[in-house]
């Protein structure tokens, strides 16, 4: 049996795996495999980062180009462009973006380019497994007829099924190996195959019934954020109209010992999947004639947070008879979290596009991101690409307003406050005592 073959290719540490798509979730993905003692080969159509991977260097910063190198050197990890050795793999792994259309509609593209060059280079013996994030239904509804269309046979020739990546990058307590991961396939075999697969990786594996509940629980994990995030930035619009310091209030409730999870206001959403996944489930909802009113509600809060970041900056140069055309403003970090480089679908880019709208001169420091480059896939508007700017004395006492959009750690907030006149904090970055001892005014969310 297909079951049996895979199993024990698993367990005797045989099994060659390939990960299409090294970014965030595939390489230090390719890597615990590489680790564990399978044999791993990483598929990109990127080839600069191939060769990055090949020379034994990580441009990931949540995996030390060490590990990289001594794993190459090893000879258990590699990296290449070339798809046909998809056939050598006895599992494959698919984790590439599933970005929006401009209709807010999924984009699965990249998986159905995943798959179609798994197609081409599907053998007997194989196990496939979806990680990209996805509406319920692709892995069995869309994926499924695309192998079986090569005369194989579910069970009897391959296994299929969905682990939703769970990745925090940036974040040193939770990585690959010790975030529970949820498994479900096609049918019970393709269940238990994968999930063996990744207890060789993962501490805590979580099996369900089906592929398609594991692909709405990655949707209703981020949902969920999403929902509560908005309620908490819908908090503070009301707080800031009240004159009440929502921190405060937050801080206050989260008091309760039961029945309340603290959720903090920013300057919007970023990232992968926070402001993406709501829009795939709200999809497949509207194709079964459901209206998610919940999720809709919350992207349109949280998406007009820049909006509001902007009246804040507004506000603040009004009080001393500025107007914003014609203002000098720096932002501090346009990453989408602190410390990464990640500006997929950043609040900052949105500030800016709104600023410049508004006729300020704007400027950025950021010590992850050297460059930022605007278009329609991520911004409101187009623009000119900006790059970092030293944050010098000079710079920070020259400029008009000062947003704290993300709070880098590398960033000295104290000599911000010393030298600066105005800052509009979106981040909480200022604590009492720094805020208390402020030269500037502080304005927060």
């Amino acid at each position: 049996m297909i079951k049996s073959e895979i199993t024990n290719l698993i367990t005797s540490k045989s099994a060659r795996v390939g990960v299409i798509g090294l970014g965030y979730v595939g390489l230090p993905l390719a890597v615990e495999f590489a680790q564990a003692g399978l044999f791993a080969t990483g598929f990109e159509v990127d080839e600069s980062k191939a060769a990055e991977i090949n020379s034994g260097r990580s441009y990931i910063g949540d995996v030390q180009s060490s590990a990289v190198k001594e794993l190459v050197e090893a000879e258990r990890l590699r990296a290449t462009t070339d798809f046909s050795h998809l056939s050598e793999c006895d599992a494959i792994i698919i984790c590439v973006p599933t970005p929006l259309r401009k209709t807010k509609e999924p984009d699965i593209s990249y998986i159905l380019a995943a798959a179609e060059e798994i197609q081409k280079n599907l053998r007997r013996g194989q196990l496939i497994v979806l990680e990209s994030t996805t509406y319920p239904g692709t892995t069995d509804e869309v994926l499924l007829p695309m192998f079986e269309e090569m005369g194989l046979k579910l069970d009897e020739d391959f296994l299929l099924a969905f682990s939703p990546e769970r990745v925090d990058p940036g974040n040193p307590q939770f990585q690959t190996h010790n975030i529970p991961k949820v498994v479900g396939g096609c049918t019970d075999d393709s269940t238990h195959v994968a999930a063996h697969l990744y207890s060789q990786v993962v501490k805590d594996v979580h099996a369900v019934s089906s592929a398609r509940v594991a692909e709405a629980a990655k949707l209703l994990e981020n949902t969920f954020r999403a929902v509560n995030i908005g309620m908490a930035n819908e908090m503070a619009r009301l707080c800031y109209a009240l004159g009440i310091d929502t921190w405060e209030v937050i801080r206050a409730a989260a008091t309760k010992p039961f029945g309340f999870m603290p959720f903090y206001p920013g300057p919007g959403i970023g990232g992968h999947c926070i402001p993406l996944d709501p829009h795939y489930l709200s999809w497949k909802a509207r194709q079964h004639g459901f209206d998610s009113r919940f999720i809709g509600l919350a992207e349109e809060v949280n998406s007009r947070m820049p909006e509001h970041v902007v009246r804040l900056v507004a506000d603040g140069l009004n009080d001393v008879r500025k107007a914003v055309n014609g203002s000098r403003v720096l932002l501090l970090g346009v990453a989408y979290k602190k410390d990464i480089n990640d500006v997929r679908e950043s609040p900052a880019l949105s500030i800016i596009d709104l600023l410049r709208a508004k006729g300020a001169d704007v400027r950025y420091h950021d010590p992850f991101v050297a460059e930022v480059n605007f278009d329609d896939a991520h911004t409101m508007g187009q623009g000119e690409a900006l790059q970092t700017v030293e944050l010098t004395d000079e710079e920070l006492k020259a400029a008009d307003c000062i947003i704290i959009v993300t709070d880098h750690s590398r960033i000295d907030y104290k000599r911000v406050t010393e030298l600066s006149e105005l800052i509009v904090d979106t981040r909480n970055a200022l604590g009492g005592e720094l805020r208390r001892a402020s030269k500037a005014r502080v304005i927060r969310l």
